[in-house]
């Protein structure tokens, strides 16, 4: 089965990639410089809407995300893939939100949002993968090292606030599912039901670790302070923002009538399986 998966060498293309190949698929990976991925590859620039045709022309189906960049940056690549999908008709195409908001809270459409509007009028095959929070925020060494070494799993969210929570490996076992199966379509949304709270994500660091780990609400200009050293001034301010946002919010729970659950029969990874499957 001919897939292309976008970003394969990222964060989040890497584990489909991985996950394709266990299944006994031969994907090829779409990435801006094709010598730094073993196996089937082809550069793609996602700027080109000639470049993305060529990588999607023939292919049976095509895993796709935004990656990161400036709000503008991403409306011109989501404009570039959807016109490359009307072009090129794959057979199908699973797209992932990597966690952002398809609208803004005045309902004008993000980047994300043009992208997923743009495959649902396509006619081509599509289903969009839509998680909330990734797990694997909780890895960076400001949040992993105090919960190892200290036994305090501090992240910026309030104790009382749900969260479906999901990691990277979920999201794999979810869109090789959907590339490979055509007969679900539209929003599947991804992620841990019933939600969970900080004390249940301690919890779980606690039993892989085996020792007590205790959540502590974190504030989001604390959490800024560690990540600038990290990303830089300019790329961690979005990302405080963000926080700052979600403590005015009731939670981030996924509709489960659309989930991977109810759709697909997948259920996402405890906090425990998932860190003992990436042994961290």
């Amino acid at each position: 089965m001919a897939i292309i998966v976008h970003g394969a060498t990222g964060a989040q293309g890497s584990p489909v990639l991985a996950a394709l190949r266990a299944a006994g698929h031969h994907p090829t990976a779409a990435v801006r410089d094709s010598t730094k991925v073993t196996g089937p590859a082809l550069s793609i620039d996602n700027d080109s809407v000639e470049s993305l045709v060529r990588a999607y022309a023939g292919a049976e189906a095509v895993f796709v995300h935004l990656p990161l960049a400036s709000p503008d940056q991403q409306v011109s690549y989501a404009q570039k893939i959807g016109e490359a999908v009307v072009q090129a008709r794959p057979g199908r195409v699973v797209f992932s939100t990597s966690g952002y908001p398809t609208e803004l809270r005045d309902g004008t459409l993000t980047a994300h949002g043009m992208l997923a509007a743009a495959l649902a009028e396509s006619g081509v095959s599509y289903a969009v993968i839509a998680p909330r929070i990734f797990l694997e925020n909780l890895l960076l060494p400001v949040t992993l090292g105090p919960a190892r070494e200290d036994g305090a799993l501090r992240y910026p969210i309030r104790d009382d606030y749900p969260v479906s929570w999901v990691s990277h490996l979920d999201m794999a076992d979810i869109a090789v599912a959907l590339l490979t199966d055509n007969s679900v379509t539209g929003v599947v949304t991804a992620g841990a039901l019933p939600p969970q709270f900080g004390a249940d994500l301690a919890e779980g660091f606690a039993r892989y670790f085996g020792k007590p780990v205790v959540f502590e609400a974190q504030e989001p200009e604390a959490y800024g302070e560690l990540i600038i050293p990290m990303f830089g001034a300019d790329a961690a301010r979005p990302v405080v923002d963000s926080y700052h946002f979600r403590w005015t919010q009731p939670g981030e729970v996924i509709d489960e009538e659309r989930s991977a659950q109810k759709l697909l029969g997948i259920t996402p990874r405890t906090v425990e399986a998932w860190l003992r499957d990436l042994a961290v």
